[in-house]
């Protein structure tokens, strides 16, 4: 009986570590582009699994993690920052967001008709100013919605010909809805 409850005390315990894990992704900004920031995914992953993260993937070449952990928002940043510009001898941005949070840009994207690759969604640490968007030139026809922490941008040229700049979001970084449909899915994979 005693070994009994001892497998059970032992299980529940278990049952409850896994339930804290949260899902995550990170977006690492100028890492792999133009030949800045260069780390091998492989690296990576093994920075993101000495940094205490389980289950750990990448994602193409430019900066894309997916991780459990039970760690808060803002103790995985700090301890991705922390590596990262130990690994790289400089800062990287981080930007985070749980797979859930992943899934509702997805649900939110308000260019549905748009080919998936001519949408961009900026990603944020902080909701700009509601009037953010007052003062934008748009120099083509892009179109540009804020939400939140992030920013829509619909490039119906190409995002390679556009001029269009946003000041308040030089912090942050892209990626395409093509790119964020397969984090998502990845996030949702993670047991």
């Amino acid at each position: 009986m005693r070994r009994h409850l001892a497998a059970l005390a032992s299980w529940e315990t278990s049952a409850v570590y896994i339930d804290l894990m949260a899902k995550f992704v990170a977006l690492l900004r100028a890492i792999n582009v133009g030949g800045a920031g260069i780390i091998s995914m492989s690296d990576l992953r093994d920075l993101c699994d000495t940094a205490g993260f389980r289950q750990v993937r990448t994602y193409i070449q430019s900066g894309n993690i997916v991780f459990t952990s039970s760690l808060s928002e803002e103790n995985i940043k700090d301890k991705l920052d922390r590596a990262l510009a130990a690994k790289l001898g400089k800062p990287v941005g981080v930007l985070l967001r749980s797979g859930a949070e992943l899934d509702a840009v997805l649900c939110g994207n308000p260019f549905a008709s748009a080919a998936p690759n001519r949408v961009i969604v900026l990603f944020l640490d902080e909701a700009p100013p509601k009037t953010a968007l007052a003062k934008l030139r748009i120099p083509g026809r892009e179109e540009v919605i804020l939400r939140g922490r992030e920013v829509f941008i619909h490039y119906p040229d190409g995002q390679g010909r556009s001029k269009l700049k946003l000041s308040f979001a030089k912090d942050g970084t892209g990626r395409n809805l093509n790119t964020i449909a397969k984090l998502a899915t990845m996030a949702r994979e993670l047991e």
